[in-house]
């Protein structure tokens, strides 16, 4: 099966925005996990997801999004999730991981943290 996720890129003073479409599972985590990196190489240590487009999150996604959660931590920073849809947040809810990522409800709110 084809990895589906399209990302695009989207700067706001000191904070990036991807902007994520598709699914978030073992084959297409790889693709976002790479843009990632290539931003935390380019010195950006605040970053927010815009989840409205992702229709699907496995387990792989998560483990990619607490992983990036740490390591900006480290270098304090910080990983923004938003427009989470109700499906993706029930599953990050099932996995208890709700108070381990920043989630705001909007993109306005995750520009102003």
């Amino acid at each position: 099966m084809a990895q589906h996720l399209d990302i695009e890129l989207e700067q706001f003073d000191e904070k990036v925005i991807l902007r994520v479409e598709g699914r978030l599972d073992a084959a297409s985590t790889p693709i976002l996990e790479k843009k990632i990196n290539a931003l935390l190489e380019e010195g950006y240590s605040s970053l927010a997801i815009d989840f409205s487009s992702v229709e699907y999150l496995s387990s792989a996604g998560m483990r990619l999004l607490l992983s990036v959660t740490k390591n900006l931590k480290k270098k304090e920073g910080d990983l923004i999730l938003f427009s989470i849809d109700e499906e993706v947040m029930e599953i990050i809810k099932m996995a208890g991981f709700e108070n381990l990522f920043h989630i705001c409800s909007t993109e306005k709110e995750a520009l102003q943290e």
